[in-house]
């Protein structure tokens, strides 16, 4: 539970005063990344008001720092109610499925199935799954979840005719990579991915993650292939920046 309003006990964790000899506002955002470090995710932060007292600044330099530790993902500012320490955002490493990725960072991935339907590849569908025009393919959208919470929607689609069946299958409980290494022995090698900062595409996108409509997104454009080197799936997925970081993985040649 948040702590009161500038509670003393929070207080107590300031300096009693800022250096002469460097910037104030480099001070002021140092001392507010190492509350969000040290305080428990939730915790309301000291207010502008109380800040540029204490250190004796103007209020638009504190203002300028906590909307930079906010941008940053540290401290989350709520309407009213002030600004707090924000929860840990989970890490995506974008060689690797969405659940197995909670899964190792002690969270539970869940997923809500929007759509679920058989259809043909178009054209430009059939370019990106490296198959004829008019293969049978699944198109699937889901909710994903992280304890419960809304973090991404993911649109793919994927070849029927590489992967018979697929379209049987309950998503809703099941891990897509889990039933694909376990039927067709799919295993994740290369990602092909382009990551663009986007607002939601539409008001009902952003009700489902639970953001406003100008929240900017994570949206990813990819084609994960397979040890083998067969396109898997293609997606254009979106998800939440406030609550989502993308680890990328590379090695030089």
């Amino acid at each position: 539970m948040a702590r009161p309003r500038n509670n003393p006990g929070d207080l107590a964790e300031l300096p009693s005063e800022l250096r002469t000899d460097r910037p104030k506002g480099d001070q002021i955002r140092e001392i507010l990344e190492r509350l969000t470090r040290s305080l428990p995710a939730g915790t309301v932060l000291p207010s502008e008001r109380v800040l540029a007292e204490r250190f004796g600044v103007a209020r638009m330099t504190v203002r300028q720092e906590v909307d930079r530790v906010v941008a940053d993902g540290l401290a989350d500012r709520r309407p009213g109610g002030g600004t707090f320490v924000a929860e840990p955002r989970p890490s995506r490493l974008l060689a690797s499925s969405f659940s197995q990725d909670m899964r190792t960072r002690g969270l539970t991935p869940g997923a809500k199935v929007l759509e679920h339907r058989a259809g043909t590849a178009d054209e430009a569908l059939a370019a990106e799954l490296e198959e004829p025009v008019g293969t049978p393919v699944l198109h699937l959208v889901r909710l994903r979840t992280a304890d419960g919470e809304p973090m991404a929607i993911e649109r793919t689609a994927l070849s029927l005719r590489r992967y018979p069946g697929l379209d049987t299958l309950d998503f809703a409980d099941l891990s897509l990579y889990d039933e694909l290494a376990a039927r067709w022995g799919v295993s994740l090698g290369m990602v092909n991915a382009s990551i663009v900062a986007a607002p939601p595409a539409s008001t009902e996108d952003a009700d489902l993650l639970g953001i406003d409509r100008t929240t900017p997104c994570l949206v990813i454009t990819s084609a994960p292939r397979t040890a083998a080197g067969d396109v898997i799936e293609f997606g254009r997925s979106t998800y939440r920046s406030d609550r989502y970081d993308i680890t990328v993985a590379y090695r030089t040649t």
